[in-house]
């Protein structure tokens, strides 16, 4: 393999994303590979200053979206590129399906605007892999108000994180291959069950 892997764990908010994606890094180190684990917005010291106000500051959907391709820039050409090039495997807490889902599909803004940021951003560069896990909304409000204070996304209506869903799901629809759909309400063991066959069936380590 003359790179590494890239994989991308998606989800709304209170899926259950974190808590599997350092299993998934474990289960790779132990078949002999360096892993990167990293996140969205963030990564480098500038994306995680960025992350700060994407996350707290009010702000309109445009900016918002041009800050989060600003830090994924900053990200890609700092953090993810020389890693994979090194043959590291990199696991993302989120990447570009989280800008369509979140500000195309909860905000509702143009995502021709955020295809055309897509294009000139990552220059080709997408995820070998996107574990989405899959829940629904309702279910997920009740995991974030057992656990956090929410911050400017969290805070969002079951509305707003339904559109969500359905930004996902189109991405998924459009590259089923890339996919991994997985059933995140189900007992954590089942969850991670899923994680593993999925990324088995691709036979990359």
């Amino acid at each position: 393999m003359s790179g590494g892997r890239f994989i991308s764990f998606e989800g709304i908010d209170g899926a259950g994303k974190s808590s599997h994606i350092e299993a998934l890094a474990a289960w790779v180190r132990g078949r002999g590979h360096e892993v990167l684990v990293t996140r969205e917005p963030g990564g480098t010291p500038l994306a995680e200053r960025l992350r700060e106000l994407v996350l707290h500051a009010p702000m309109d959907a445009l900016t918002e979206a041009l800050l989060v391709f600003a830090a994924r820039r900053d990200h890609l050409a700092q953090l993810i590129e020389p890693a994979l090039a090194r043959g590291v495997t990199v696991l993302c807490d989120r990447f570009t399906d989280a800008t369509f889902a979140y500000q195309g599909g909860g905000r509702g803004f143009d995502l021709a605007v955020l295809a055309q940021l897509e294009t000139w951003v990552q220059q080709g560069r997408n995820p070998d892999m996107t574990i989405w896990f899959d829940l629904p909304a309702a279910t997920a409000a009740q995991r974030r108000a057992a656990v956090r204070a929410p911050d400017r996304f969290e805070a969002q209506d079951q509305a707003f994180f339904e559109r969500v869903i359905a930004g996902y799901q189109a991405r998924c629809t459009a590259e089923p291959q890339r996919f991994a759909r997985i059933a995140a309400a189900e007992e954590r063991t089942v969850v991670w069950a899923q994680i593993e066959a999925e990324v088995q069936r691709r036979a990359w380590w």
